[in-house]
Parts: C-alpha cells; structure tokens; sequence
C-alpha cells in the first residue's frame, strides 16, 4: 500500500526536477518519472495519472519561458493547440477500451528512428527551412496525431512533436523545441483531465513533484534559449536511444 513519507516525497521531487529539465530539452522525462512513481508504490494507471499532474507543471512553466522569450506566438498555434488537446482526449478515452500490445512492439523502433534522424540529417541547424504542410493542415495532421499518441500511449511524445515541426513546419530546431513543449502541455491536461475523472491521481504527490518539474523545466528552457541546437541535438539523440533501449528491455528482457 502506497504511503507519502517525507523522505520518498523528497527523493521524488529530485525525480521530477531532473526530469523536468531533460523532459524540456528533448523530451522523455516520463522515462524517470514513471518508473520512479512505481517503485514508490503507485499502481501503473495511478502512476500514469499522477505523472501527468506533474508533466503540467513543467511544460507549462517551459512553455511559459518560450512565449516570454517571444519563440513561439501563441495566436498562430491555436488550431494546433486544440487539435493537440483534442486527439489527446479520444488517445486517453481508446487506451481504456484497446490493446496496445501493437503499439508497444513498434514504438521502440520509431523512436529509433527519431534518433537516427536528428544524428545524421543536415536539416537540422537553427534556421527555419520551407515548411511542407500549412499551419492548418499541420494541426489536423501531426498536431492531431501526436496528441492521440500522447493520450493513447506516451513515451517521446516531445520527440514526435520536435521532428513535426523540424520535418513539416521547417522549423529550426530551438524554435521547433519551444512550439513542441507548449503542444506537450495541452496534451498533458487533457490526459490529466481524464485520468483525475477517473480517480487515477494522487494529487499531494503530484503537486510536490509538479514543483520539482517547474524548476527543472524553467532551467533546461533557459538553455534551449541560449545554446539552442549545441545541446538539443545531442540531448535529442541520447534521449531517443535511451528510450528505445528501455522499451525493447522491459519487452524481451
């Protein structure tokens, strides 16, 4: 049985802190924070739930950072936003009624895939490149389907957002970063909307982690800002194959 000690509360606010600064660079702070949660005694579907209580906390403070510092405009990315938040709801409400055994098989194999793109293409760089789809068709396409993912399964939901926007919006890769996190945030509170529905939230410990994601988040978005692609690109990448890596591990290990 699951109890909050002071001790446990502190170990996983250190979580959530350095969780929150990798998770706004290049994503994949769930990989810390989930296993973490479980470990301290949370069933999955309440880890899941409260992970994404404190997954809020340091994307909206990233996303917070970015818009101040005038990297994204926010007027621009409402239909993305809604369109994130909206297949983020249908991916929380088909997980409950679906098998993801499918998705697991393959999933660490797209992130793979992300890997290898940001290592070797030459695209990437801090300047923006011709964008492929429109603002609009982007929103009903990627923003759309990253979000049902996000809701739907998870893991490298940032990396899937940062590779749209580098990919399709011809983005550069700092600016990619930024529009990446404010998506990741509306994608979190949709989830979490469902999960506090469906009492899979232990809000005290969420809270106390939500914290330790805010500070994290706000230092790695400093960096983003002032490094930009020195440390996203390489952060990307080791990212992406640690995520792989886990995820073929727990699957045949």
């Amino acid at each position: 049985m699951f109890e909050l000690t002071l001790q446990l509360a502190l170990i996983l606010f250190a979580v959530a802190l350095i969780a929150g600064f990798i998770d706004s660079i290049a994503g994949g702070g769930g990989l810390l924070t989930i296993p973490a949660l479980m470990w301290a005694g949370l069933p999955p579907a309440a880890a899941l739930g409260t992970n994404k209580l404190q997954a809020c906390g340091g994307s909206f403070f990233a996303s917070l950072y970015f818009v101040r510092k005038g990297m994204v405009d926010l007027r621009s990315m409402k239909l993305s936003l809604m369109c994130a938040f909206i297949g983020a709801a249908i991916g929380t409400i088909f997980v409950q009624m679906i098998d993801a055994e499918l998705l697991e098989l393959v999933l660490p194999f797209l992130i793979l895939a992300i890997g290898c793109y940001f290592l070797f293409s030459k695209k990437i760089s801090e300047d923006d490149r011709q964008q492929v789809l429109t603002p609009s068709v982007f929103a009903f396409t990627a923003a759309l389907g990253v979000g049902l993912y996000d809701g739907f399964f998870g893991p490298g939901t940032g990396s899937f957002f940062a590779l749209a926007f580098v990919s399709l919006a011809g983005f550069g890769l700092a600016k990619a970063t930024a529009h990446a996190k404010l998506l990741n945030f509306a994608t979190n509170i949709a989830s979490l909307i469902f999960f506090l529905i469906g009492g899979q939230v232990v809000i005290v410990l969420g809270l106390i982690m939500l914290v330790g994601q805010s500070i994290g988040a706000t230092l790695g978005s400093r960096l983003v800002v002032t490094k930009g692609v020195k440390v996203i690109k390489p952060l990307v990448v080791v990212m992406s194959f640690g995520m792989s890596l886990k995820l073929l591990w727990s699957q045949y290990m």
